[in-house]
């Protein structure tokens, strides 16, 4: 008798999740998996708009983490007269900077913007030289003007939001002042 009540428990608690599984549509299901990350530009000063710019890269370019404007943020955003960097303290966490020096010496603003962004999603400095890699940084020179990811930082993003990946605690983004 008992194992009949435990029975019809258990068939009624699967009869119930399986119910609710078929509610729940995957659209909803990948919404729910994107980790929002909001950013801080009133500090960006002549560069708000590249900023929003290299936001957009990332959000066209991955899907579980989305880069938003607003506060409180987790990154905060800087301009000054150095070399373009970034200081991450956490996954999604860390302070840009835009500096224009790369800027005058001709380095492609909405690059600097991607690349900076990508520190704070993940990624290290790579120093390919190859202007196909967003994460080598002024190593591909004043003539690369492409600021998109490739397939492989795309997935590491991804598979960085998708849980357990643990940031280093600085990336200091002086790739920028290696040009060559």
């Amino acid at each position: 008798m008992l194992q009949n009540k435990i029975r019809r428990l258990v068939v009624g608690v699967v009869t119930a999740v399986a119910s609710l599984l078929v509610v729940i549509s995957p659209a909803a299901a990948e919404t729910s998996a994107v980790r929002v990350i909001k950013y801080d530009t009133s500090q960006a000063q002549e560069f708000k708009a590249a900023w929003d710019e290299g936001a957009k890269v990332w959000n066209a370019s991955v899907k579980n983490v989305r880069l938003e404007p607003g506060t409180p943020a987790q990154i905060r955003i800087l301009a000054d007269n150095g070399w373009p960097r970034a200081q991450v303290s956490g996954l999604g966490r860390g302070t840009v900077w835009m500096g224009r020096t790369a800027v005058n010496d001709g380095h492609h603003v909405p690059r600097i913007t991607a690349h900076e962004l990508g520190h704070i999603l993940g990624l290290p400095d790579r120093r390919t030289g190859l202007c196909v890699d967003l994460m080598s940084g002024a190593s591909a020179g004043t003539g690369c003007k492409n600021p998109l990811p490739n397939a492989a930082e795309k997935a590491q993003v991804e598979r960085n939001f998708a849980g357990g990946f643990v940031a280093p605690t600085s990336t200091d983004g002086s790739d920028w002042a290696l040009a060559g």
